[in-house]
């Protein structure tokens, strides 16, 4: 895909980005009390993630009826050029009324993360990448912590009802046992986003799925920051281990957390 193209997608993934955000946001403060339903154990499901991604779909699919789509709620298809989007990450504190929940929208062309944006609407914040263009934040140039020492480090560390809580608690035992503060907010597209603003030094999950990181990697790379290679094998379909931190802590939290 030629430059025009990618900074076409960007410019689109920024202009839905927020309009996503503000009528997740509006939704937000207009829902009810405890409505919810739940697609699975710990999986929770609100009206907002089912209309959120139909605004995203249908705008993208105005824009660039060539391209594929992938979100959590509806599915989709993978293709050379392929959106891959969450709605609402973080349901569960949306559901409950936690104001700790995001959009994630990325865009990867030819298997590469190209662009990718994370609007937090009840933070007013607004992180966007693409490639070999930096990442921001409200439109100011991000970069990773200065962090290389795990003893001063914080690192957040995310769980999935899809593999068993023993095999989390014994990473966390892993990763404190080294000195490292540990954090866990429920959503794995903001605890990319916090690494990328310099705010944790990594993020871990044994295993996620795309639509949750498709941005959030692009903005800890386009921040200095390393993440692994979650896109081999299945990872776009059916997800993969994720590890992404400041260069000086790679190989200390790869071992500790068990993620090449």
């Amino acid at each position: 895909m030629n430059d025009t193209e990618t900074q076409r997608r960007y410019d689109a993934a920024c202009a839905i980005g927020r309009e996503a955000g503000d009528l997740a946001r509006k939704m937000f403060e207009g829902r009810e009390a405890n409505t919810f339903e739940m697609k699975g154990h710990q999986d929770y499901l609100t009206e907002a993630d089912g209309a959120v991604e139909r605004l995203i779909t249908g705008r993208i699919n105005e824009l660039f009826p060539g391209d594929s789509v992938l979100g959590e709620e509806g599915g989709g298809s993978v293709g050379e050029n392929t959106w891959v989007l969450d709605p609402i990450d973080g349901t569960a504190n949306f559901a409950r009324g936690i104001p700790h929940f995001c959009i994630s929208i990325g865009f990867v062309s030819g298997g590469v993360r190209t662009a990718g944006v994370i609007a937090n609407p009840l933070a007013n914040e607004f992180y966007a990448a693409r490639r070999g263009h930096g990442a921001t934040l409200n439109g100011k140039p991000m970069k990773i912590s200065g962090i290389a020492d795990i003893r001063q480090s914080t690192v957040e560390l995310g769980w999935s009802s899809r593999l068993p809580i023993a095999d989390y608690l014994q990473m966390v035992e892993r990763v404190t046992a080294t000195g490292a503060g540990f954090r866990r907010g429920g959503s794995g597209a903001l605890g990319l986003a916090y690494v990328a603003a310099g705010r944790t030094e990594g993020y871990a999950e044994l295993h996620i799925n795309s639509w949750d990181v498709a941005a959030g990697l692009l903005l800890v790379e386009e921040a200095g920051g390393w993440a692994n290679d979650f896109f081999a094998g299945d990872g776009m379909t059916k997800g993969n281990p994720v590890l992404a931190c400041v260069p000086g802590l790679r190989a200390v939290l790869s071992q500790t957390t068990g993620i090449a």
